[in-house]
């Protein structure tokens, strides 16, 4: 097992706007509800704050707590949302606070898809039966395990008589019963969302959308999932230069597959599934 390692904020940030693009999306489809005083909203994998921000623009009168696992994060975090207390917590693991009475929102950007298949659901249930009547759960995470970025990470990283292989010898990529692999799950059809959500809700609402982001060039999107979904890649790789050689191999496939556009632009596809669950 590959030691675990801190996410960077810088990286991650890089692409504030499109990335917090669907944090508003998903805050626009949250029912609206007097918010009385004290009540709570859990930003869970937080991350810089991006997200923290704005679900405070949104509300201003509820009392907001981020949670993320990466110190890096929470750091950046703290800087950028000063007037949210910001904690250390992994998701898989996390539980409502004792004495959380008054709980409105469980809130979440980008975190569920890190989650094994046999967690992510049981996790989502467990956190949403622990709301009181009437509080919601809203998350989206991307869903993209299909799409050229991600299916070219698995196809670099299987590649043999490379000078990063045997970093990868021991695990199976795109084996999903191999629970160590870098490559991430698959997100769930939206009816098991649905399905797991209904027997304590009032109301489901889950929708897809994939946005179509314009970026300079092939290496933008490179750096784009430098800062998410090729980390886990990248952390099993030792010594720069074979890193380089990584990365260099990966873009040139990017690129490949990724046409110009008329201006010279990249055209990354991003798919995401959103979830809102009223507790009933």
């Amino acid at each position: 097992m590959s030691e675990k390692k801190d996410w960077s904020a810088t990286q991650y940030l890089k692409f504030n706007t499109q990335r917090t693009r669907p944090v508003h999306d998903l805050l626009a489809q949250i029912p609206p509800w007097e918010l009385l005083p004290g009540t709570r909203i859990f930003d869970l994998g937080c991350g810089p704050g991006n997200s923290t921000e704005a679900i405070g623009a949104k509300f201003p009168e509820a009392k907001i707590m981020g949670v993320d696992s990466s110190k890096d994060m929470l750091e950046k975090a703290r800087v950028a949302v000063p007037r949210v207390e910001f904690v250390e917590g992994d998701l898989s693991a996390w539980k409502i606070p004792p004495g959380e009475q008054e709980i409105g929102l469980l809130f979440s950007n980008a975190v569920f898809h890190w989650l094994r298949h046999e967690h992510r659901i049981p996790t989502m249930v467990r956190l949403f039966e622990a709301l009181k009547p009437g509080g919601v759960i809203a998350f989206q995470a991307p869903d993209n395990y299909h799409e050229p970025s991600h299916r070219l990470m698995r196809d670099t990283a299987s590649l043999s008589q490379k000078p990063w292989s045997k970093y990868f010898s021991n695990t199976r990529i795109g084996d999903l019963a191999d629970t160590e692999r870098p490559d991430l799950d698959p997100i769930e059809a939206p009816s098991a969302f649905y399905n797991a959500l209904i027997p304590f809700s009032a109301d489901v609402n889950v929708w897809r959308t994939t946005y179509q982001h314009a970026l300079p060039t092939a290496r933008d999107i490179v750096e784009w999932v430098k800062g998410t979904g090729l980390q886990p890649f990248l952390n099993r790789i030792q010594g720069e230069e074979v890193k380089v050689a990584f990365l260099e191999e990966y873009e040139r496939r990017i690129r490949e597959v990724y046409g110009e556009l008329g201006d010279g632009k990249v055209l990354l596809g991003y798919p995401r599934l959103f979830v809102v669950a009223v507790r009933k």
